[in-house]
């Protein structure tokens, strides 16, 4: 498998300032490659919520190069996805006691993708979410938010989730929890395009819209790619998305 990647982040139309963080690390790995992709979305409504995202896009960022090359002498998915969660966990409580010692509180979502050669592992807290583009859009992780699991208990219908007031309402963050409990997720690589995107990248444009312009065929290369996710991030802005917009697009031949 081969990789290319390409990212971009907007402040949007209203925020003063970004609280999302992107994470590209891409290597080789005897002859095939290795890419690590994460976006954190810093709670919008919490003080400080830029720290955090950061803070976990740093130690991902460090694990990328100080214990990945450890992991690839005897490659298990499985057993990455269990080390990932236990980072995030530990993330979140020296969040959580560095808040209390300021007294205020930061949290942020995480969604991160490990792809090595044909396998990957994803793990997942919040609403940031990721997709494999190929075919079809197919969304991979869960929202875990109080709209997706009243979607899921059958209470409310998707249509109404996607214009209810609680719709960016988070079961779940990091430094914001008391018990995390991240999704991991292992499977094959596809070839195609895989997509990690925070909420406000995608809540002003449809499915259709996504697949039509991030369709892997229309990716000529990295420019591309950054063109078609440049254009739907001003779309969105157009249409009065409030919210800091982010994307990552990773290309898979």
């Amino acid at each position: 498998m081969r990789f290319q990647a390409t990212a971009d982040t907007d402040k949007g139309i209203v925020k003063s300032t970004n609280q999302d963080s992107l994470l590209i690390k891409h290597g080789e790995y005897f002859g095939g490659e290795v890419l690590l992709a994460a976006l954190c979305d810093g709670m919008g409504g919490l003080s400080k919520g830029e720290l955090a995202s950061a803070a976990v896009i740093r130690q991902f960022s460090r694990w990328f190069e100080e214990e990945l090359p450890y992991e690839l002498e005897n490659l298990d998915m499985h057993v990455i996805g269990d080390k990932w969660s236990l980072m995030l966990k530990v993330l979140n409580k020296k969040i959580i006691e560095y808040g209390h010692q300021g007294n205020f509180t930061m949290g942020t979502t995480f969604t991160g993708i490990l792809i090595v050669q044909d396998q990957y592992v994803i793990a997942h807290v919040g609403d940031t979410r990721v997709y494999h583009i190929g075919k079809s859009l197919r969304q991979l992780t869960k929202d875990q938010t109080f709209v997706a699991r009243e979607v899921s208990r059958g209470t409310m219908t998707p249509e109404q989730a996607r214009t209810d007031k609680r719709r960016n309402m988070l079961l779940q963050c990091v430094g914001a929890s008391e018990k995390l409990k991240p999704e991991i997720l292992t499977g094959s690589c596809e070839k195609g395009a895989y997509m990690l995107c925070s909420d406000g990248f995608r809540h002003e444009v449809t499915e259709a819209e996504l697949y039509d312009s991030l369709n892997p065929t229309n990716f000529v290369n990295k420019n591309s790619m950054h063109s078609n996710a440049k254009y739907l991030i001003e779309l969105v802005k157009q249409r009065q998305e409030k919210d800091n917009i982010s994307v990552i697009l990773i290309k898979v031949d």
